[in-house]
């Protein structure tokens, strides 16, 4: 029974709630400190709570009524929340207004007191690995289990969050308040949280506070590796990597039983001295030797204070705690991952010549750079597959692990790839390698047995540096060059092939994988729009950020430039607000939560603003004296001159971001202020802006900003609206909804569109059922569906798989499929909607701006608007020009189709112009044979008997005047077939017909093929890749 009071107008009273009913109850029988339970007369009963009040209060009813109508009108998706919070860095400005849930919040939010009341607070530890603990023996098991992984994770991470802003908002008490502010630790919901900063001198012989920054991310790639490899029985902590408001928070889920005992008993595996005592044990060996192969660490032995001689699969600051629940957790593992050379300079060792060229080993600010798991797959890989021929290699490239296509011989010829090591050199340069790839291929046939084939073995292995004498397997020991960490005298040999190894793979990232990444920008294979998918597209290829100024070097060298300029730019971009990122960190810590919007509206002025003379306008006096008057128990850590920051002026803050840019990433910027930067690199300004508050989490309002004003500033305290938190985790994945996934790619690209469908629609299922409606891969699984029934002529089908689309992210797609539904306006306003975006994202002047052009260009041309259309089309045509060559195939299209437009409009010169520069490019490219040649000659054709005829017109009116017998003229008028059609093309959909002789002979050769594999005709390894071809991965 739940008594609830309700308030209207003139009338209060309670209301009775029960398992069957509600009714009000006596209203002038009930007093404040008095409840009557009687029905009120006249009565008003109900089975429902809403019915109730509809019934008492005539404005209740007709307010929820509009509500659930203003709600109903909503996408079903945007009511649906998102796993992760989701912040945005714009925001409108709302009005202020009461609201009586939010006075409550006070006296119910126990954000500032820890929780003692059992059962009130979640055991995160124990959620977490327990989940992990799940039987994962068949499909519905594991779904159940990764369901659960993933909800407790987002729960976790939601928590840690919370927790991170109130520990730096001063809102947790310390577990030692006693100490220095830097130095404090807290505990807040069962969650253990401290601070980037280098405590104790711990990583003085590394960096200090530099390394202290670093470690945190270091520590959640190597917990994200050792949770992908997911070994029964070794646990890592659930780890969450927070920045907010110029700190940087970890936090971390508790082993049972730490805070009851000291480290140095805790810890029976590793060191907590970097390897000054180093201690081990058989157990966690045994289960860290299973994860050894997968992510490339070698067992290898040190020598602890005492001389011994210790046994380990890990760094040494890896360390193993057995906790109070009897499960072996590791962490610390920030050199999960061996170090990076380039950015090490070690006294006495010299890098390969390659590295030496472009100016490397280069000081680093901290001894904590390390190279990333996608850099190890990609070296291992391209050690192990052997050198195709050479005809093979100029037809096919070759693809690596992480999906980079590797610069052929042919390509390396034309100059395509600017690299160091060209042709053969880049393999003589390694020791041994050509020779190793050679016996790799005379392996094939052999069965290992005779003496002859294992001493070939053998040296095959020693020239790849394998671990072992009998296979293939690379690894590296995460200790080498680390300082204090001592070997065995017996391992020489072996510390120094590992040396050898990591000079060898800091070589391959500046000679191999950096220039490919440009070859591949080049060839429009990996086309990046803003800093964020740059930064993804170097990671896929194991290139860290602090290598952009040599990839930037890279563009600037290369031949065709003129090419790459949206990359240079792009690049550029990313480079100023790291570096004003690094730079507002600082700036940041000193500043009182009362000040802290001018503060951040007095860095964008000094950063973006042209007005000169930015004057930070400090809070009331009374505001900043009362609060340094009292010393607040949890005082903001490291919170020094409170007023520092107002000090900052532009040509201050733009020769910290030059020296930053020199400092961090070795690149000469040379920049005094923005409008110079604007100017010498052709920035935006709103696209600098949009990148540095994503980074620092700054949010601001929607509105026009004159960033070029020089009499006041673009920014006041009311335009910064918040700081929200940065969060970086690791997110749990649907490893058989993946591998459905990929199945169904790989059934799509063979031509089996049904069968790759049906695997997408189950893969999209299984997402569903781990994450929820709203996951970028459910985004992806959509995007593909969309396009699969799109092709298979389903058009009804894509519109409301596409509705999702659209909530989770822009798709210029989506207004194709609504043209070809006749949704002619929606398509519009989704183009235009996506071309605003582009704009503000990177700009007018990028490739992928040309595609967005012609399709507005078209669907302008289909409703018949003619000038607005050739506005688009030529602007396309300009873009295409200039990033694919005045030669390429996309600028014969862009020509085709403004001459198109030039028709409709009978200005039949221009089209014939146009059309002629189309009909060179294809006849010089593909050939007169071709079909297309033969199409623009036909339209050339056709264009030139209108133009004659229109000239007769012409000549005969002039001839005699309104006497003139004239023919009517042909225009044609634009046929939505014939858009759809272009439309089609230039999206990269293009259908293939088929003649029935074609269908009939196409079913000849699978017959044929079909019966000669059943006789066993086909060679064997034709026929083991067509069974490959046809078979699904199925999980053990």
């Amino acid at each position: 029974i739940l008594p609830i009071f309700c308030m209207r107008v003139g009338h209060q009273g309670y209301v009775h709630c029960c398992m069957q009913k509600c009714h009000l109850t006596k209203q002038y029988m009930s007093t404040t400190y008095v409840f009557n339970p009687k029905p009120a007369n006249p009565s008003f009963l109900s089975h429902s709570l809403v019915e109730l009040l509809s019934q008492i209060s005539a404005t209740f009813k007709k307010n929820f009524t509009a509500l659930q109508k203003k709600r109903v009108q909503r996408n079903p998706f945007e009511r649906i929340a998102t796993p992760f919070q989701v912040y945005c860095w714009t925001a409108p400005q709302i009005d202020h207004a009461m609201d009586c849930v939010r006075a409550e919040d006070a006296y119910t939010s126990r954000l500032g007191y820890e929780e003692h009341i059992p059962g009130q607070t979640r055991d995160w530890n124990e959620e977490l690995q327990t989940t992990r603990e799940l039987s994962r023996k068949n499909l519905p098991e594991r779904l159940l289990r990764e369901r659960a992984i993933f909800k407790v994770h987002s729960d976790f991470a939601g928590a840690a969050t919370r927790g991170a802003m109130a520990v730096i908002d001063g809102n947790v008490m310390a577990i030692n308040p006693g100490e220095e502010t830097r130095m404090q630790m807290f505990i807040w919901n069962n969650i253990f949280f401290s601070l980037g900063f280098d405590v104790r001198d711990h990583y003085r012989e590394l960096g200090g506070d530099a390394a202290a920054h670093a470690a945190p991310t270091n520590d959640l790639n190597g917990v994200r590796a050792y949770s992908a490899v997911d070994v029964e029985g070794l646990y890592t902590l659930g780890t969450v990597v927070v920045d907010y408001r110029g700190y940087r928070v970890t936090a971390q889920s508790i082993i049972p039983g730490i805070l009851e005992r000291e480290q140095e008993q805790s810890v029976i595996y590793g060191s907590i001295d970097f390897g000054k005592t180093v201690v081990s044990h058989p157990k966690y060996l045994e289960l860290l030797e299973k994860t050894s192969r997968p992510l490339k660490v070698q067992h290898h032995a040190v020598l602890n204070e005492k001389d011994t001689s210790v046994e380990l699969c890990s760094s040494v600051e890896c360390k193993g705690i057995i906790g109070n629940d009897g499960r072996h957790y590791i962490l610390d593992l920030l050199r999960t991952f061996p170090p990076d050379l380039n950015y090490l300079p070690v006294e006495g060792e010299e890098l390969a010549p390659e590295s030496q060229k472009l100016g490397f080993p280069c000081q680093h600010r901290h001894r904590l750079a390390c190279l990333r798991q996608e850099l190890i797959e990609a070296f291992v890989e391209h050690r192990f597959v052997p050198e195709a021929p050479a005809d093979l290699k100029s037809a096919v490239p070759t693809a690596n692990t992480n999906g980079t296509h590797e610069p052929s011989a042919a390509e390396r010829q034309n100059g395509g790839c600017d690299s160091p090591l060209e042709g053969k050199e880049a393999d003589e340069n390694i020791p041994g390698l050509a020779q190793a790839k050679e016996l790799a291929e005379s392996l094939a046939a052999e069965d290992g047995s005779d003496p002859k084939s294992r001493e070939v073995v053998l040296n095959a292995c020693k020239a790849v540096g394998s671990i072992s004498n009998t296979s293939f397997d690379i690894r590296f020991n995460p200790d080498i060059f680390s300082p204090g960490v001592r070997f065995p005298d017996d391992s020489t040999e072996d510390i120094q092939k590992q040396k050898q190894l990591l000079k060898d793979a800091a070589a391959f990232l500046v000679s191999f994988q950096a220039p490919s990444f440009v070859k591949d920008c080049l060839d429009h294979s990996s086309l990046p729009m803003d800093g964020a998918t740059m930064t993804e597209a170097l990671h896929q290829r194991g290139i860290n950020m602090r290598y952009l100024g040599t990839v930037l070097e890279f563009v600037d060298n290369m031949p065709a430039k003129a090419q790459l300029e949206h990359i240079y730019r792009i690049g550029i971009s990313e480079l100023i607000t790291r570096c004003a990122k690094h730079i507002f960190k600082t700036y940041l810590q000193g500043v009182e939560l009362s000040a802290l919007s001018a503060a951040v509206s007095h860095f964008l002025n000094c950063l973006l603003s042209s007005f000169p003379d930015a004057v930070a306008h400090l809070p009331a006096d009374e505001l900043v004296s009362r609060r340094k008057s009292r010393k607040r128990r949890n005082r903001v850590p490291g919170g020094g001159d409170n007023t520092a920051w107002a000090s900052l002026t532009p040509s201050e803050l733009w020769k910290n971001i030059n020296s930053e840019a020199q400092s961090y990433y070795h690149f000469n910027l040379q920049c005094e202020s923005v409008d110079q930067a604007v100017e010498k690199y052709g920035l935006q300004k709103i696209t600098l802006l949009r990148e540095i508050s994503i980074k620092t989490g700054i949010q601001i309002l929607i509105k026009e900003y004159n960033f070029d004003s020089r009499h006041k500033p673009a920014f006041t305290e009311e335009d910064i609206l918040n700081i929200f938190p940065v969060v970086k985790h690791v997110n749990p994945k649907a490893s058989d909804a993946f591998h459905f996934f990929q199945s169904g790619q790989a059934k799509v690209q063979q031509g089996f569109l049904k069968e790759g469908c049906e695997l997408i629609n189950e893969a999209l299922n299984l997402f569903n059922n781990v994450y929820g409606a709203m996951h970028v891969e459910i985004c992806a699984c959509l995007r593909l569906l969309a396009r699969l029934n799109y092709i298979m002529g389903d058009h009804p089908e894509v519109h409301p798989e596409n509705s999702q689309i659209a909530v989770c992210s822009e798709n210029m797609h989506l207004a194709l499929y609504c043209f070809a539904n006749g949704q002619l306006s929606t398509a519009l306003k989704l183009l235009y909607r996506a071309r605003y975006l582009m704009l503000m994202v990177c700009g007018e002047d990028h490739p992928e701006m040309a595609l967005l052009d012609s399709n507005i260009g078209l669907v302008l041309h289909g409703v018949m608007e003619y000038d607005l259309s050739l506005r688009f089309l030529e602007n396309a045509l300009a873009n295409n020009s200039k990033y694919h060559g005045p030669r390429s195939l996309k600028v014969a299209l862009s020509h085709h189709l403004v001459a198109r437009v030039y028709e409709s409009k009978a200005e039949f010169r221009s089209a014939l112009q146009h059309e002629k520069e189309g009909y060179t490019i294809y006849k010089n490219q593909v050939g007169e044979a071709h079909e297309k040649t033969k199409e623009s000659s036909e339209y050339l054709k056709y264009l030139t008997q209108q133009a004659v005829a229109l000239q007769r017109t012409m000549n005969e009116i002039y001839k005699n005047g309104s006497n003139a017998s004239i023919m009517p003229l042909k225009f044609t008028a634009p046929n939505m077939a014939s858009v759809l059609e272009q439309l089609n093309i230039i999206n990269g959909i293009i259908f293939i017909p088929l003649s029935q002789k074609d269908l009939e002979n196409l079913k000849a050769e699978v017959q044929r093929r079909q019966l000669m594999q059943d006789s066993g005709k086909i060679e064997k390894q034709q026929g083991g890749q067509l069974e490959l071809d046809d078979k699904l991965p199925v999980d053990d």
